[in-house]
Formats: C-alpha cells, sequence, structure tokens
C-alpha cells in the first residue's frame, strides 16, 4: 500500500491537499479544500475520480475552487458524492448547488451526501440533481467517533480546533500491513509464490495448500506475517495553536508519517496570528519536535511576506525541526548561512 500526496496551488495563493491511497488493488482518492485554482494542476479524470471532499472550514480561500469540482462531479453517479465538512458545511453547499440554472436535469440521477462534523455528533444531509438540489433531506444523525471515515485500505480521524469558529484538521491513515518473512519461508523450505497473497487475505477457509502440503491457515499466519504499521498524513489549516491544542495535537499526532500544516505567520507576528487565531511557523515547528513528526510541510503562506521571507521562514524552523520542507514544486530556498 502507497499513500501519495500533492500540496495544490501556489505559494501566496490557496492551496489544498491531495491525497492517494494506492492498496495495488485499488485507489482512493482524498480533497482537502477546494481553494480558488488548486485543481487546476490535476488532470481532469483525476478530478472525477476525486472519493470524498474534506473542508477545513468554509472560509472563502478554501472554498473558492468548489465550482470547478462541482462542474466535473454534479451529475456523477459511478461513485458517491461525499462532503465532509464542520457544522454549517451542508447549509454554505445548499448555496453552492443551487446557485446555478438547473433546467436540464430531470433526467439525471447524481446524489451528494454532505456530512456535518460536531464534536459530538456527525448530521448527514443528502441532496438530489433531479430536484434541482432544491432540498436538503436530513438523512441521519450519528455519534462523532474516531476515525469518521473508516474504509478497507485507510481511515480519516478528524480534528476540532479554533479558528473564530468551527474548524477541522484530518489524518489519513493506512492499516496496517502484513509482510510476509521471507527469511522464516526460506527456513520452512517452501518455495515463494501466488499463495503469499493469499496467506495475507481475508478467508473463510482454514486450511492452505502449498506445494502438495496442506497448512493449518491461522498457524502459518502466526508464523509468517508480520504487522507494520501503514504511512499517515495530518492536514492542519488555520488554527489557533494555544497550549490545549498543542496537548491535543501531540497526543493525536505523535507518530504521523507527514504533517502539512499552514505558514501563515513569522513568529515576530505572533500577536496578529493571535488575534486571526492562526498560528506561526516557529510554533509549529516546536510541535513537530516535540510529537516527532516524520515530516513537517508548510504551506498556506501568507502574500504579505516576500519570496525571500518565505525561504527566511523555512530556516527558521528547520533549526527548530530539520526535517521542515516547502511542497517540492515551489523552488523556495531557505534564506540563512546555517542551513
Amino acid at each position: 500500500m502507497t499513500l501519495n500526496y500533492q500540496v495544490l496551488g501556489n505559494p501566496g495563493r490557496d492551496n489544498a491537499l491531495f491525497v492517494r491511497v494506492e492498496s495495488g488493488q485499488s485507489i482512493a482518492r482524498l480533497l482537502f479544500d477546494c481553494g480558488d485554482g488548486c485543481l487546476s494542476s490535476l488532470p481532469f479524470s483525476e478530478i472525477q475520480a476525486i472519493d470524498h471532499l474534506f473542508f477545513s472550514h468554509l472560509h472563502m480561500d478554501h472554498i473558492g475552487g468548489f465550482d470547478s469540482f462541482f462542474r466535473c462531479t454534479f451529475n456523477r453517479d459511478v461513485k458517491p458524492n461525499v462532503i465532509w465538512g464542520p457544522a454549517g458545511t451542508s447549509a454554505i453547499l445548499h448555496h453552492r448547488f443551487q446557485g446555478f440554472w438547473w433546467n436540464l436535469h430531470a433526467d439525471q440521477s447524481g446524489t451528494w451526501s454532505v456530512n456535518d462534523v460536531h464534536p459530538t455528533h456527525i448530521e448527514q444531509f443528502r441532496y438530489e440533481i433531479s430536484e434541482a438540489f432544491s432540498e436538503r433531506h436530513n438523512e441521519k444523525q450519528s455519534e462523532q467517533c474516531s476515525p469518521i471515515l473508516d474504509a478497507s485500505d485507510y481511515s480519516v480521524s478528524a480534528i476540532h480546533l479554533k479558528h473564530n469558529g468551527p474548524c477541522l484538521g484530518y489524518v489519513v491513515r493506512e492499516k496496517p500491513k502484513w509482510n510476509v518473512q521471507t527469511d522464516r519461508v526460506a527456513e520452512m523450505g517452501l518455495r515463494p509464490g501466488p499463495w503469499m497473497k493469499d496467506l495475507k487475505s481475508d478467508t473463510s477457509t482454514p486450511t492452505i495448500d502449498i506445494d502438495g502440503q496442506t497448512f493449518d491457515l491461522a498457524a502459518l499466519r502466526n508464523d509468517l506475517l508480520i504487522e507494520s504499521p501503514g504511512e499517515s498524513i495530518a492536514y492542519l489549516t488555520d488554527f489557533l495553536l494555544d497550549d490545549p491544542t498543542s496537548e491535543q495535537l501531540q497526543e493525536v499526532l505523535g507518530d504521523c508519517t507527514t504533517v502539512v500544516c499552514e505558514a501563515q505567520y513569522r513568529d515576530q507576528d505572533i500577536d496578529l496570528a493571535q488575534r486571526n487565531f492562526h498560528t506561526t511557523t516557529t510554533s509549529v515547528s516546536h510541535l513537530a519536535a516535540r510529537s516527532g513528526f516524520g515530516k513537517l510541510v508548510l504551506f498556506h503562506l501568507s502574500d504579505r511576506y516576500t519570496t525571500d521571507e518565505w525561504g527566511e521562514m523555512l530556516a527558521e524552523c528547520r533549526m527548530i525541526f530539520p526535517n521542515t520542507v516547502f511542497p517540492k514544486n515551489w523552488s523556495i530556498e531557505p534564506q540563512s548561512n546555517d542551513i
């Protein structure tokens, strides 16, 4: 299984995160936020294939590109159309759905599901293109649990953040991987073959045949398989990093492979950052150092700073947490003699 990601959009402009979870048998495509112009770097076929859209919050720079996404998928009926976001997402998107002249909709069958993720529960609403999206159908309410999405190969959890209103961070985690210990296979005198794939598959068969020999499946799995954790990626943007939030994130993200996090303010502007319910690059770096992230990816840069200042921000972060980067296609170099 492989988890690939791409930060969409340019530095200083709207950004989003596109994640592909590839299991070998299937690919899940997840989009986090949808700012203006963010989808321009994705092929049309990839946009049409997105399985879930997750909004952190509904400020303009995080939803400005939704019309582009909706234009590609508004009548899609080959797979579910599913959106997640904080409280109020369904009401705002209802206006977006209705913001067009729907006079050719009667024979179309696309259904949209929007999930409002509250701290204590999730409300699910349904919209139909056959109704010109006129009605917001209240489908169900369920207890808010973690993860909010539990697929066969991966899960997505939500983190409630503070941003002058409801805001969500997200964590995508691959399911644990089962690997065959090839040295043990050799020790048992067995030859590698298709049976190794069957060994890792769910099956109700109690035995397995290998080169004419019959083995107890449970015992062979216990002897040959070893479990290893999958990769994970977190998406954090537009939030106040106070002490309670820092403690919460350290607990949730301590084993996270990659954390994609906002870089709106330098530490010298911390007062402005806190007034606007944002964090600073230095604060995020200290969080990464305390938590043990694998990699910290800075994005969502403010155009109040110059390109050189962005480079200085990266250098400052690396002094605290060395494995800090900008998205690889941004080509912003650190501005420091120490790096």
